[in-house]
């Protein structure tokens, strides 16, 4: 997936009214997806794909950290800076250690992060309207990585690396 695609792709959900929060979501989606074809990866003995979805992990990882509002997200975004300092660590962990286990403890603690988001995105959906009813709504910034569309354990089209 190129870039240009995945900008697109994000400017239509943000036009079809996807909230911030629920691309959020989907970015968690696109991780998880990750790690589901680096672990089915392993399991085929594919070094070269594990290593190419972990970096892609990486790479969403790092957008979701560039784009933290630190003067009004507060201690919830330096909390989230040093969650997603740890995630890359135990990304590169699990990489060297090239064990199924450390990915599935990377796959369970996104999968729950994943759904308190979800948790919250209606809340977040109803303080859009209201945002946007009173002309207050920010402006999402455009980023570089969408949610695909294609299953967890489909192979990639493109030859996209980080």
């Amino acid at each position: 997936m190129s870039n240009n695609s995945a900008a697109s792709t994000y400017q239509q959900l943000a036009a079809r009214g996807a909230s911030p929060v629920g691309l959020v979501v989907s970015l968690y989606d696109t991780i998880l997806r990750d790690f589901r074809r680096a672990q089915a990866a392993l399991i085929a003995g594919n070094v070269e794909q594990r290593v190419f979805e972990l970096n892609h992990a990486l790479t969403v990882i790092a957008h979701l950290q560039s784009v933290l509002n630190h003067d009004r997200g507060g201690e919830a975004a330096k909390t989230f800076d040093r969650f997603y300092e740890i995630a890359r660590a135990m990304i590169l962990d699990a990489s060297v250690r090239c064990t199924a286990e450390s990915l599935q403890k990377l796959i369970a603690t996104f999968t729950s992060i994943r759904q308190a988001w979800q948790q919250i995105e209606p809340q977040s959906a109803a303080t859009q309207s209201f945002l946007s009813q009173s002309n207050l709504a920010p402006t999402p910034a455009a980023l570089p990585l969408a949610p695909q569309t294609e299953p967890p354990n489909a192979p990639r089209s493109s030859n996209w690396s980080a």
